[in-house]
């Protein structure tokens, strides 16, 4: 576990050529002898080690002032590797993952007629491999076989490493900071033309093709780690991109957290973030969520920190590691019933802390505060409406139980937080709603709340419990049963497109949709969302 010093700072490598340890070549020579005959590659390598004068060298990576690599483990759906162009090069690949350096058939170049099935057939094959790398730290390393022609095709790194100005014909580099399965496949890239990501390796990934200027992977690697982002892990992640200096990735992860922050607060990811993400977060202006939830979240990070730290797990050493990040907290915003039941209770505050917030809370003349005394901006939600006019009758839209449904695709990711209904066509009433949002029949999210009907022809919102994810170009169904007045308004000319800002959201009928509700006309007049 590394300090909170290390880990704030990024990571910067250099190759160092040091010399292996010169062993008594006499020996050598004697104990090859007692072991009889080896194979022709073997008595050729031992040819050239005794007559060369030079004690052999190998590579080390150095890692300076290294921050710690998360890991993306069980937080992302693992992906389908890619379909190879032959199934006989599959079958390489399956076995050369394994390292089990299969010597391929007498004329098997002959079976593959491109220059990259054949080069295939060389991944994580000791077959012609002249060069060796040591992959992982100490206690976890993995001996790998590489092609140095190969590798620098693919790498300007390899390239200089074994073409340059400095190269030196070396058998071995140590490469301590790169994960083994990280490093396989960065070289299933460069010698297949293959991305093969998986959830638990694709950060170290990341990290092996920036290390190694392998830009087309990286790009992958960052677009996997983009359509897997949710609030779940978008705190991790931003936490990555900044180490990474990846600007799109940490954008959307901003956007994440700011539309699903109690979401990202409450994860388990957040408590592995490093000081200056946390920093970071509870500076953000545009954090959708409660005050109370914001300085939970916190000392939930300050509870791992002091294990991280191997500190007593005490009041005193939350507010240490903290430290001036607690007053980041907006905590004269609370609701005073926050207040009063949640953070003066915690124990961190101190008691001149506790009594001036109750003053600020009550007194004319406030106190000054080292806590941020105005409440965040939040963000501004977004009205969809799909429908260009509204009406009632004398007989329609009744509700018995019945439920109204429309399905809607949008061009670009946004969070519905709510639906925009309609109410009585009849004077004040009161409703009953259970919206529902599913995207093939698998239900994302729902809630059941009620809402006031003032007798008019506007629409009234109703809420999730949090914002939903939806994610461009795929339909998902808005469902709402209402419960309350038998007549209402209802929508008419509606639109099957609506440009709505950036946002682009089409409509089309679902099959769920009972109670005539539709593209042309019905309930579920608005869509409420953040983009």
């Amino acid at each position: 576990m590394v300090d909170d010093k290390e880990k704030n700072m990024k990571c910067l490598t250099f190759f160092l050529m040091l010399p292996e340890t010169v062993k008594n070549r006499s020996k050598k020579s004697s104990k090859k002898t007692n072991t009889g005959s080896s194979s022709s590659s073997s008595s050729s390598s031992g040819s050239s080690s005794s007559i060369s004068k030079l004690s052999p060298v190998c590579y080390e990576i150095i890692t300076l002032k290294t921050k710690k690599k998360k890991m993306a483990a069980d937080i992302f759906p693992r992906k389908k590797p890619a379909n190879s162009s032959s199934t006989s090069v599959q079958q390489y690949h399956q076995q050369n993952l394994s390292n089990n350096n299969l010597i391929p058939a007498p004329n098997w170049q002959g079976l593959y007629p491109t220059i990259r099935e054949r080069n295939a057939v060389m991944f994580n094959n000791d077959l012609m491999a002249d060069v060796h790398f040591v992959v992982g730290p100490p206690g976890g390393t993995q001996r790998l076989p590489g092609h140095k022609y190969v590798l620098a095709v693919g790498s300007s790194v390899f390239h200089a490493m074994f073409y340059g100005e400095l190269a030196e014909d070396k058998d071995e580099i140590r490469i301590p900071d790169v994960e083994p399965a990280a490093f396989l496949a960065m070289l299933k890239y460069i010698y297949c033309d293959e991305i093969d990501l998986a959830a638990d390796t694709v950060l170290a990934t990341l990290y092996a093709a920036k290390k190694y200027i392998v830009p087309h992977l990286a790009r992958a690697c960052v677009n996997f780690l983009e359509t897997s982002l949710s609030a779940k892990n978008a705190c991790v992640l931003l936490s990555q991109s900044c180490l990474f200096e990846e600007p799109d990735l940490t954008q959307r992860c901003w956007e994440v957290i700011d539309a699903q922050a109690e979401l990202a607060l409450k994860s388990e990811g957040f408590c592995d973030i490093d000081f200056q993400t946390l920093e970071s977060i509870l500076r953000r202006e545009t954090l959708n969520a409660k005050e109370i939830v914001v300085f939970e979240a916190a000392l939930n990070w300050a509870e791992v920190e002091c294990q991280r730290q191997d500190l007593a797990l005490s009041i005193e050493n939350k507010r240490k590691v903290l430290g001036k990040a607690l007053y980041l907290i907006r905590i004269p915003t609370m609701a005073l019933d926050d207040f009063a039941n949640g953070a003066a209770q915690s124990g961190v505050l101190t008691l001149n802390e506790t009594n001036d917030i109750f003053l600020w809370y009550t007194a004319a003349k406030k106190p000054e505060l080292q806590f941020v005394s105005k409440a965040r901006k939040g963000l501004v939600p977004q009205r969809c409406h799909r429908f260009q006019s509204c009406a009632y009758r004398s007989n329609q839209w009744r509700y018995r139980g019945r439920c109204d449904s429309i399905q809607f695709a949008v061009d670009k990711r946004v969070f519905i937080a709510g639906f925009g209904l309609y109410g009585s066509s009849c004077g004040s009433a009161e409703y009953s709603a259970k919206i529902e949002l599913k995207r093939q029949g698998v239900v994302l999210g729902q809630n059941l709340s009620k809402y006031f009907s003032d007798g008019s022809s506007n629409t009234f919102p109703v809420w999730f419990e949090y914002p939903v994810q939806i994610e461009p170009d795929t339909f998902y169904t808005a469902s709402v049963i209402l419960d309350g007045n038998e007549l209402s308004y209802f929508g008419q000319e509606g639109m099957t497109e609506v440009q709505c800002g950036k946002v682009t959201v089409q409509f089309q009928c679902s099959s769920d949709s009972t109670n005539g509700t539709g593209v042309q006309g019905g309930q579920i007049p608005e869509l409420i969302f953040y983009a």
